[in-house]
């Protein structure tokens, strides 16, 4: 039941969040330094690193749970030990490719 609401949860955070962020990128990059400056000034920040973080735990956490749906649409892992642990797994896999991603930002 978790995986399923972070599965939700991850995916309306993509669209009513990260898209809106998106969308405030790229209409920067196209009005001109200033406009990116103020970009950049507000998701340098941090309330911006934040949301950041956010947005890239909503990604891997969507594709790891929708790795984990793919798997039981193919009819593997059905059984409850399997299933629970795949649940898990999915959770975790979230939580350490976010890890992972800002470090690799962070570090370079």
């Amino acid at each position: 039941m978790l995986v399923s609401i972070l599965h939700r949860v991850a995916g309306d955070g993509m669209a009513f969040v990260a898209l809106p962020v998106l969308l405030w990128w790229l209409g920067a990059l196209a009005s001109g330094p200033e406009a990116y400056q103020k970009f950049a000034d507000v998701m340098t920040s941090p309330l911006g690193y934040v949301v950041l973080v956010g947005i890239s735990w909503a990604f891997f956490n969507h594709m790891s749970s929708g790795i984990r749906h793919f798997v039981l649409d193919i009819g593997a892992g059905y059984e409850l030990s399997l299933n629970k642990t795949f649940s898990y797994v999915s959770i975790a896999s979230g939580l350490v490719l976010t890890a992972l991603f800002w470090a690799a930002i962070l570090l370079i």
